[in-house]
């Protein structure tokens, strides 16, 4: 993890090719999967992941589960997608996701998240980021994961 500017960015390489894992991105339906704390998806926009897109999840556990969306502020397949992650009445966070291709295959990917509105924003940054960026370490282990084992999926020849 590194910090810039108060903010902490995660990166991982991940052994798949970026369109992997942006796909995985772009599967609205597996964002509870890699999300931590997003406990189920409702509905996907069909336009996702496209600007103002929705994805209708829930974050919590059950019986305390509250009914939000994240919206998609700008997407650039298959090297980047900035998110509006709403959990209110916590508030908003943007999100940050980048995708760098390596040379001889894998790619790099990055989250950067903060909030951005709401009653979050008034607990002091070094705080809030201190539980962000071990939450994002293990968003990006699951959106490898899943990246990866799709990719290894697709390389098998039909049996």
């Amino acid at each position: 993890m590194e910090q810039n500017t108060g903010v902490i960015t995660v990166t991982r390489d991940v052994e798949a090719p970026d369109q992997a894992v942006w796909d995985v991105l772009a599967d609205g339906w597996s964002y509870a999967t890699w999300v931590v704390g997003a406990s189920r998806v409702r509905e996907v926009d069909d336009s996702w992941p496209r600007p103002h897109a929705q994805i209708h999840h829930s974050i919590g556990i059950w019986p305390l589960l509250i009914d939000d969306t994240t919206e998609v502020e700008r997407s650039v397949e298959p090297s980047q997608l900035v998110l509006t992650a709403r959990g209110w009445p916590a508030g908003e966070a943007r999100v940050t996701i980048s995708i760098v291709a390596r040379d001889g295959g894998g790619c790099t990917v990055t989250i950067e998240e903060d909030a951005s509105s709401g009653p979050g924003t008034l607990i002091p940054k070094p705080v809030r980021q201190l539980a962000i960026g071990p939450r994002n370490v293990e968003a990006l282990k699951r959106l490898a994961f899943l990246a990866e084992g799709r990719h290894r999926n697709e390389e098998r020849p039909p049996t």
